[in-house]
Order: C-alpha cells, then structure tokens, then sequence
C-alpha cells in the first residue's frame, strides 16, 4: 500500500464557539459527525449518539445566531465542518456556578427522567423554546400546542413524555413575561 491511511485521509480545519469558549483551529477528518467531534475532540460526552438517523433528537445542540436567537440542530447527522464558525451550546453549557439551570431544575423537580439519555436534547430543545417565548410570548390557550410543537420530535423511550411536557409547562407558566393571557 502506498502511504499511511492517515495521509490519504481528507481533513477540514474547524474553528468555533463551545459554551462560550472559542475552540481551534482543529483539523479533523472531513465528514467527521459533530456528535463525534464533540466526544472524541472535545470530550464534552452529553450530548447523546441515539438513533444516527437525526430521528430521535437525544442528539441536539443549541445553535445561537448573531441575531440573538437559537435554534437546535441535530449532531449525529450533521458533519462537524458544518458548525464551523458558529456558537454552540452542549448541556455541559447550562450549569453556572455549579448551579442548574432554571430548565434543568424544572426537570429535576419533576423527575421527569428515567435513564436521562433523552434528557440532554430535551433540555437543549425546552432551553431554545424558553429563549423564544421571552422574545414572542403566546396566549396561554396556545402553550400546550406550542410546548407540543417544540418537544413533539423528541424521542423517550422510557415514556417520560409527561413529566418532561409537565416541567416545561409549569416552568412557563411560572414566568408572567412569557405568556400573554
């Protein structure tokens, strides 16, 4: 054979923003999976491999555009190179101070976890959801149906659905500033 696998191997430089550390340049491998990237380069391990199909969402990220808002993206079918340049958030991000989250806590006290392997993206999607509605608060008669639309993608397959549904409830309706009545 001739040369290392290693020297016919294609590599991208990547240079972006984790939990508000600027990171690189790193050279990866091109088509490297952010889920990988972010377990094998960074070693920030929350962020879930599940399905590898982008179905079941265990594996979302925040990603915070310079317009101040976020959105989540999948990170099993998306390659690393694609976040270059851009600001993410891992569930390593939201604890500061050793504290939880306002998110994070609401699914603690509402024990809404079983195995927590889903409890990464369903944190990261009710976080985005949360930034939203301080921006664009909706009547309270269409909470359910936007808590729904935000979280309805995500999978459990320990069927925590409620309790996850029930602590993004109560923590809205526990904020005046992000429902209208």
């Amino acid at each position: 054979m001739d040369g290392d696998m290693e020297d016919d191997l294609e590599t991208v430089r990547i240079t972006l923003t984790v939990n508000g550390q600027r990171t690189g340049p790193h050279t990866i491998p091109a088509g490297l999976a952010m889920v990988d990237f972010l377990h094998d380069v960074l070693g920030l391990t929350g962020t879930k491999f599940g399905c590898g199909i982008g179905v079941c969402h265990a594996c979302v990220v925040i990603v915070d555009a310079s317009d101040g808002t976020s959105q989540t993206m999948r990170t099993c079918i998306i390659d690393a190179a694609d976040f270059a340049g851009k600001k993410i958030r891992t569930i390593e991000g939201h604890a500061t101070a050793g504290r939880l989250s306002r998110v994070q806590q609401a699914v603690v006290d509402h024990f809404a976890f079983q195995c927590g392997y889903c409890t990464s993206g369903f944190i990261n999607e009710a976080t985005c959801l949360l930034e939203d509605l301080a921006r664009n608060p909706v009547p309270r008669t269409a909470l359910k149906a936007r808590i729904e639309a935000a979280l309805g993608e995500h999978l459990c397959r320990c069927t925590g659905y409620v309790r996850y549904y029930e602590a993004v409830r109560d923590l809205i309706l526990g904020d005046p500033k992000l429902t209208t009545r």
